[in-house]
């Protein structure tokens, strides 16, 4: 199983969105960057990830699982672009913020702390489990 962290603006699409949708979880659509859309390519059913609130909020809000590997993203004709659907799978018992995970020195090199511009990003084994112990939250 890989690792992974998806971001998103709430006031566009938050993690109750993403909760109302239930098992049959919704496109992650619209990215359009290249090494965003690589990062999907990768991702197998079953993978999970890291639900970010980013804009005002920026933390981790909860865990989703990849519930349909790569496809043509609907939102476009353009054949470049790809998606995964991904499903809600718990809230964080306590929001992670960007500025927890800034301070926490096991995690200065997260892409998130190195590049927080990208959308969909790895996550590694151990930032994983970090992360949702700082979140008070299982793996």
């Amino acid at each position: 199983m890989a690792y992974w962290l998806f971001k998103s603006e709430p006031s566009v699409w938050g993690w109750d969105d993403q909760v109302a949708r239930g098992e049959q979880g919704e496109e992650w659509d619209g990215v359009r960057n290249y090494q965003a859309r690589n990062f999907m390519r990768e991702m197998k059913t079953g993978d999970r990830g890291f639900f970010y609130h980013s804009q005002k909020e920026r933390a981790v809000v909860g865990i989703v699982e990849v519930c349909a590997e790569a496809h043509p993203d609907s939102t476009t004709e353009d054949e470049r672009w790809e998606c995964v659907d991904i499903k809600a799978v718990r809230p964080f018992k306590q929001a992670v913020t960007l500025d927890d995970i800034k301070a926490d020195g096991r995690l200065d090199e997260m892409v998130l702390v190195k590049n927080s511009r990208l959308s969909v990003q790895p996550v590694t084994e151990e930032e994983w489990r970090i992360v949702c112990e700082l979140g008070q939250t299982d793996p």
